[in-house]
């Protein structure tokens, strides 16, 4: 209540209550102390993860193409509009033989449910659609359809597509934006290709690749044109015999105010001729590909500036192991986060070329400024002589408050020496450092999965949206959404 005195002054009068019993002095403590670690001064929220919706979205059969619907999974193929959200998903044409014998589904999650909302009867296409969306409305969708007459055993020149559906009506034909791209580029059925967008900015970049010399990038602008294009060149491998081009595939791409940022593992055929060789004599194949590096650069402006110069984050070369890149994140800053999972060592080679080597799974995580790593840390390990936990499959959740945290797939062995399959989650502090990791309770644990990003366009969020293949979970792509906090 207020008044005013003759003096022209205000009295305000309070009458206020409360009771505190120790279990609410207990949190309130703990908040602050949250806080405080944040760097912020004030209270924040307890991480408390909550599952409201476990589902199954569809179901697939193997196309024996090489391909699957998580392929595409440096990329993401789910997004949020408002209360909407979206996935695409690819479906067995049948009677078509490989590669090209997928079509493209959409889905679209609203207050009922699930709903496949259009699919593409017409083109035929070997790997899974990338999405993309803005918060005004629009849905984007990457495709690559077969340029062939039919049965395509060896793939066939293919021609990329944009579709562009309206959230509110996505039933609706999509409008065909038709990339613009660099000369002439000859695509086909691999093509290893990245959406990524500026939701705030209505800005998209898509990158393709093409063969194993370059990948071919166009961005199309916040005035809906294509006005730059280029090639990004592959690292050069000097150091093999003979030197090649080192190709880089599943990548993290994020673009931030027409800056942009590209992480990804080099996919090459096995460059050691020894260890070539002595695999071919294993598997009978003429080829075996290395998934062995990672690497990354940036631009600052991919409309006036070129990439710089790749920096190579990890290795696992020396004992022919592999590494997986998970996710990437770009701060208002402008550091870049990076998180991606390594095995030390190939087992099929270790007796015979390295046998005192010592296996090693771990889950990293690095800052990078200006293409310099200026801090990297372990997340989980398990080694041969201590097991542990194996960490996989892991992505960065921004919330509104721009708390930063990192979900990911925990297996192995625990501190208490039992089995562990479960999803996880841990904030990611200012200085770095980490909260202790936190189970998300889903029933069934998703193995590898796409969220909600901020790299496709989706907004900041408390809700993490996940989309994958879970624990036991067969030939079903499922859907969970859980509230952080």
């Amino acid at each position: 209540m207020s008044s005013m005195d003759s003096g022209g002054s205000v009295q305000t009068n309070f009458r206020f209550e409360m009771r505190l019993t120790m279990k609410h002095l207990f949190w309130i403590g703990s908040v602050w102390l949250t806080g405080l670690r944040l760097g912020l001064g004030v209270p924040v929220a307890e991480l408390k993860p909550v599952v409201e919706i476990e589902e199954d979205v569809y179901t697939y059969t193997n196309a024996n193409n090489g391909s699957g619907p998580m392929w595409c999974h440096g990329s993401t193929s789910l997004v949020r509009v408002g209360q909407r959200v979206f996935a695409s998903g690819l479906e067995l044409i049948p009677g078509v033989k490989p590669m090209n014998n997928c079509r493209l589904m959409l889905f679209e999650r609203n207050a009922s449910g699930w709903k496949r909302v259009w699919v593409d009867t017409k083109g035929r296409t070997r790997e899974p659609s990338p999405l993309a969306a803005f918060r005004n409305d629009r849905v984007f969708v990457s495709t690559n359809p077969s340029l062939g007459p039919g049965d395509e055993t060896n793939g066939y020149p293919a021609r990329p597509d944009l579709l562009e559906f309206k959230a509110r009506d996505a039933t609706a034909a999509p409008k065909l934006l038709g990339p613009v791209w660099q000369g002439n580029p000859k695509f086909n059925a691999w093509s290893y290709r990245s959406l990524a967008a500026d939701g705030p900015a209505g800005e998209l970049i898509l990158f393709q690749n093409v063969d194993f010399s370059h990948a071919e990038w166009t961005f199309r602008d916040r005035h809906s044109k294509w006005s730059a294009q280029g090639q990004l060149k592959w690292p050069w491998g000097a150091e093999y015999d003979p030197p090649v081009p080192v190709r880089v595939c599943y990548p993290n791409v994020a673009i931030c105010r027409r800056a942009v940022y590209f992480c990804g593992v080099s996919d090459i055929v096995e460059p050691n001729k020894a260890w070539r060789e002595y695999k071919h004599k294993l598997t009978g194949q003429e080829w075996d590909y290395a998934f062995r590096r990672l690497f990354y650069t940036w631009t600052p402006d991919i409309t006036r500036k070129p990439f710089v110069a790749w920096t190579e984050i990890a290795s696992c070369d020396k004992t022919g192991g592999g590494i997986n890149p998970g996710d990437l994140y770009v701060a208002n800053n402008g550091n870049a986060h990076v998180v991606w999972n390594e095995q030390a060592i190939d087992e099929r080679l270790k007796a015979s070329f390295f046998p005192e080597a010592k296996q090693r799974y771990s889950l990293n995580y690095a800052i990078l400024r200006d293409g310099r790593v200026i801090q990297r840390k372990t997340i989980e390990e398990s080694t041969a002589d201590h097991p542990g936990i194996i960490g996989s499959g892991a992505h960065f959740q921004i919330t509104p408050e721009h708390r930063l945290f990192l979900t990911y797939y925990a297996s192995g062995t625990g501190a208490d020496g039992k089995a562990v399959a479960e999803n996880r989650v841990q904030e990611i502090l200012r200085d770095g450092s980490m909260t202790p990791p936190v189970r998300l309770p889903l029933r069934k644990p998703f193995v590898q999965y796409f969220t909600a990003t901020g790299r496709g366009g989706s907004s900041p969020s408390r809700t993490l949206d996940m989309l994958g293949s879970c624990q036991g979970g067969g030939n079903a792509i499922s859907y969970a959404r859980v509230r952080l906090y």
